[in-house]
């Protein structure tokens, strides 16, 4: 219809009024750049597409109701045919592809999540708006320019249209080389030692990327933003001091890493980097001429978000067998502040979460996931001579009773223990993959990964390292529960004692006692990790009814280290030629000369003889884990307590480590007590 035929008609919006024009313009802007974001790979003009996107469809949807209502004005009376339904049915599918615009705009904006509901709902009806909206313009133009009645209108209409909607799309080229996606700058040093061929550039680790080159820092750090984006808040503090975040800039692993730099090159570091620093490994920095091996990313965050989420593929060898892939970026995805940018990056990670969502998840729910590095060995390559099983809590956990496979109601796993469920607001909280939980259960695993460091949070003044130190204190002895598997797990501390003595001794006679220790709810050896460095030890105290105490084992002097003769769960492994190897310096073990540890739900016995009544003088007896001693007379009582007791680091590595004169020593956890009272009485 011409101009002038649609002011004789009192149509306000005929194929010529401008209103016409600029409303198709923006629909077919809207489509286009809606496809654009449905169809193209992710990258800049894709998240540009989806920044215009939302800013035209905000900025025109008063106009383009109006448009809407007063177009249903001007042609409710027309006679009822298919035209007319095409044009409702659209109408309706457009109205309903606004609303869930809003929505997700909305929580796009101000939400911490948008929901895949919505946003399919947006899809979907976006498809049902153009389909019957462009058939019902088609058949309006062509019947009217077989009438003759306004199809030059229609035409002109098309073409203006299709120019104003299509013309802008040319800022797009423009917004990108503005602000482009992070170009990663993918190479090693120009120094770069392949110490072991260009095949293997991270060995001796078995990390490996998924070019086989290396990864520019930046791309696998950045913790700290996703916890700021108001998203993953709640994960951020609880990672902050966890053992996952501190890997790498624990005192006692950057003192032995730099040692074993000295010794055998910065290159052999590497051997440790795929586990305890793996963003330093991957971007080339443990190398020659590089300050304490790690790059600065690294260094601050050790095993960060990314560096764990972009692992897609593990293998139960050990020495960090897994294949990292490197994630793309978001726009502004380094924004720290709460700038325009870091609003305008949120939005489009919670909008466009398809490639937020790569980003590994279900596969942590494997225990061979945490194998890659909860699995050490050395071989030939490191210490010269063969292969040595080093800490492997994989292979203790999948030999052990906890372990029913195929039957997940019966069977613990490592994130079940470590990881157990928090209450939530965190996006990733819900869950329906496990059989114990549910999407809307508003909870998320923690990420504190609770086990048994309790010396560094509190040493490294991290934030939340006093909780963290407590809550690790309490997991140890069992006072922490979880009540999702309270149905399959043992409750009480994680090593149980008990003492077997006789009810009652006569003056003159020995009476022996034994301290039965029972791995309880360890889901791998007790105590587990590198035994080289580790001490769980039994303190052993007989008292009589009066308080004096006539035997004692297992206390620490006044510079913590241990009274010979106690008994001791650790290993002393040695070198080549029969050296103790007390440093750390694993890279030189070839065996050990002593290991002692508790398999899950198994039980160790140690030996003590009291002898009674005599001068207080204690007395070794011919084995080991066996003492004798001689109490005081006039008792009618003694009194046996025996406490089993957990430190990180012996007192010996800590003074290597540290320096004499630190002061410092690893705070020992009481994990479990035991005691039982011998009465005194006359042999007949």
């Amino acid at each position: 219809m011409r101009q002038d035929s649609v002011a004789a008609s009192g149509l306000r919006t005929g194929w010529g009024s401008l209103a016409a024009k600029i409303s198709s313009a923006i629909l077919l802007f809207e489509t286009i750049t809606g496809l654009i974001v449905t169809l193209s790979p992710f990258g800049a003009t894709v998240q540009w597409s989806l920044l215009i996107h939302t800013g035209v469809g905000v900025l025109t949807l008063a106009p383009l109701c109006w448009y809407f209502a007063i177009h249903w004005a001007d042609y409710r009376r027309q006679a009822w045919s298919d035209v007319l339904l095409l044009g409702y049915i659209g109408v309706t599918a457009l109205l309903v592809c606004c609303v869930s615009g809003l929505v997700v705009t909305w929580q796009g904006l101000f939400g911490i999540r948008t929901s895949s509901v919505w946003r399919n709902i947006h899809l979907i009806s976006t498809i049902a708006a153009v389909v019957p909206t462009g058939t019902h313009l088609v058949l309006a133009w062509l019947r009217r320019r077989a009438a003759r009645a306004g199809g030059e209108g229609a035409t002109g209409w098309a073409v203006q249209s299709a120019a104003w909607g299509l013309v802008p799309l040319l800022i797009l080229p423009a917004l990108v080389l503005f602000a482009p996606e992070t170009k990663y700058v993918n190479a090693f040093p120009s120094n770069y030692n392949f110490l072991y061929g260009k095949d293997k550039p991270f060995a001796p680790s078995l990390a490996r990327t998924g070019t086989g080159g290396a990864y520019d820092a930046r791309s696998l750090a950045g913790s700290e933003s996703c916890g700021d984006s108001g998203c993953h808040t709640q994960i951020v503090e609880e990672w902050r001091p966890s053992a996952h975040r501190y890997s790498a800039m624990d005192p006692v692993f950057q003192t032995i890493q730099n040692v074993m730099a000295k010794q055998n090159g910065p290159e052999s570091t590497r051997y440790c980097g795929g586990c305890h620093d793996p963003i330093s490994l991957f971007s080339g920095t443990k190398n020659i001429f590089v300050e304490k091996l790690t790059g600065l990313h690294g260094y601050n965050e050790g095993v960060s978000c990314l560096a764990c989420h972009s692992i897609q593929k593990t293998d139960i060898q050990g020495n960090a067998n897994y294949l990292i892939v490197q994630p793309r970026a978001y726009l502004w995805q380094w924004t720290k502040d709460h700038s325009a940018a870091a609003v305008a990056r949120n939005f489009l990670i919670r909008t466009y979460p398809a490639e937020h969502n790569r980003l590994s998840k279900r596969m942590f729910k494997k225990p061979e996931y945490c194998a890659a590095c909860h699995k050490q060995f050395i071989d030939q390559v490191v210490n010269r001579v063969g292969w040595v099983q080093l800490q492997n809590q994989y292979d203790n956990w999948a030999a052990s009773h906890w372990n029913k496979k195929g039957d997940a109601r019966g069977t613990v796993e490592c994130r079940e223990c470590h990881m157990p469920l928090v209450d939530s607001t965190d996006p990733a909280a819900g869950d329906a993959a496990d059989y114990n939980r549910r999407p809307t259960d508003r909870k998320h695993r923690s990420h504190r990964f609770l086990a048994a460091n309790n010396m560094m949070p509190a040493l490294l003044k991290l934030p939340g390292g006093a909780k963290h130190v407590e809550l690790t204190n309490r997991w140890l002895q069992g006072h922490l529960e979880i009540p999702e598997i309270r149905g399959k797990w043992a409750e009480g501390p994680v090593v149980r004692a008990r003492i077997e003595a006789p009810d009652a001794v006569a003056p003159g006679e020995r009476f022996p006692f034994r301290v039965v220790l029972t791995s309880n709810k360890v889901g791998h050896d007790y105590p587990t990790g590198p035994l080289d460095m580790i001490q769980s030890w039994l303190e052993v105290r007989v008292a009589d009814d009066r308080g004096n105490v006539v035997f004692a084992s297992g206390r620490r002097d006044a510079k913590g280290y241990l009274e010979p003769g106690t008994f001791l769960f650790k290993a002393e492994p040695v070198d080549q030629y029969g050296n103790l190897i007390d440093r750390h310096n694993l890279w030189e073990m070839v065996g050990v000369r002593y290991r002692r540890s508790l398999f899950p739900g198994y039980s160790d016995t140690v030996e003590y003889q009291v002898a009674c009544p005599s001068t207080a003088v204690p007395a070794r007896a011919s084995k080991p884990e066996q003492f004798e001693l001689r109490a005081a007379p006039s008792a009618s009582a003694y009194t046996i307590t025996a406490a089993l007791n957990y430190r990180k680091i012996d007192q010996f590595l800590l003074d290597y480590v540290l320096g004499q004169k630190h002061g410092l020593t690893a705070p020992p956890v009481e994990i479990t007590r035991a005691t039982a009272t011998v009465a005194v009485r006359s042999r007949d």
